[in-house]
């Protein structure tokens, strides 16, 4: 299965990641990162995005991925959507991936605001 959800960079970054940590299920959380990252593009687009449209990195130090676009963004307050900024959590045995976008944009990445993963608070 992560044959058809990771593409190159991707899968080395998985690969480096379970060195490091090899009890985390890095596979899964990028599953669900990817999964919340079609959640985001689809109501603004209402356009398909498969997993292999959007690239993603996950930042295990403060929980947060970011995603960026391999296909064409529509415009989002004027600017061009190039991706997404995410936060993940493991709790329980459960994973869960969110990408909050505000009425103003917040949560987005556009080509004059490039997508970068959130500072933790």
């Amino acid at each position: 299965m992560l044959g058809a959800i990771a593409y190159g960079r991707e899968q080395a970054s998985l690969a480096a990641l379970a060195a490091a940590r090899p009890e985390v299920c890095w596979d899964r959380i990028l599953f669900c990162a990817k999964e919340s990252v079609y959640k985001a593009w689809f109501p603004l687009t209402r356009r398909w995005l498969g997993f292999e449209d959007a690239s993603v990195t996950i930042h295990p130090v403060n929980r947060t991925f970011t995603a960026r676009l391999l296909v064409d963004g529509p415009v989002v307050n004027g600017a061009v959507l190039t991706g997404f900024n995410g936060h993940w959590l493991v709790s329980d045995g459960l994973i869960a991936a969110a990408i909050v976008v505000t009425a103003n944009g917040n949560g987005l990445g556009t080509a004059n605001s490039p997508a970068r993963g959130f500072r933790a608070a």
